[in-house]
């Protein structure tokens, strides 16, 4: 009941996730990602566990297909899953149980992957790798926007819509971007005027973050 899509930028380095449902705060317990080892993403019947333990095998340098295959190895729901990983050199895995809601499927593209399911038809996650791919050169939060809304103009997921989330890792374990929309008539409108207001100040304050490069950042209180 959900599509989400993971991201990378070779130029800059920085790996994204972008998802959008008809359920409650969807980005409470979906998305996880790390800035130095790469993405991941839960969905259908959702598994929280994968996140953390997911993030510690991208973390041990084991390639996408082997986190995918590790994660689902212990995991007796998995056909009730969907999950799709991305590892630090872009690599990408990706399952869809066979017990997922119809339309349930994936698609990739270079530094891009996009799953659903319970979704009007193939032409969603189609639309929004499509749209993501076509804004090559802009900036990667900016492509995961127009890529969730591409796939919303496509059908998006066959009940409505509620809820939706967009998250930016940049070298570092915490998330240099994490706005949420958990309830609301309009979720990608609101989660698009969000990352409006995030360009304002708060694009200058994030820069000043501490860094396991720089351990105190910016002291700089006009920031």
């Amino acid at each position: 009941m959900t599509w989400s899509i993971l991201a990378h930028d070779p130029a800059t380095g920085e790996f994204g996730a972008g998802i959008a449902t008809k359920a409650f705060a969807v980005g409470a317990h979906c998305l996880y990602g790390d800035g130095r080892f790469g993405v991941l993403a839960t969905q259908a019947k959702t598994n929280p566990l994968f996140g953390g333990r997911g993030l510690r095998l991208l973390a041990e340098d084991c390639p996408a297909d082997h986190v995918l295959a590790m994660l689902l190895a212990t995991d007796e729901g998995r056909d009730m899953r969907q999950l799709h990983v991305m590892d630090r050199w872009g690599h990408i895995a990706q399952h869809t149980g066979a017990a997922c809601v119809s339309w349930r499927g994936s698609v990739q593209g270079r530094s891009v992957s996009v799953a659903g399911n319970m979704l009007s038809g193939p032409g969603v996650v189609e639309a929004c790798r499509d749209a993501f791919l076509a804004t090559a050169g802009q900036a990667l939060a900016e492509r995961l926007m127009a890529a969730m809304e591409a796939a919303e103009a496509a059908g998006g997921d066959s009940r409505g819509r509620e809820s939706a989330a967009l998250r930016i890792w940049k070298g570092e374990e915490y998330s240099s971007l994490d706005i949420r929309v958990d309830s609301h008539a309009d979720p990608l409108a609101e989660l698009r005027r969000l990352y409006g207001v995030s360009r304002g100040r708060f694009a200058t304050f994030s820069t000043g973050f501490p860094t396991r490069a720089d351990p105190v950042g910016s002291t700089d209180l006009t920031l």
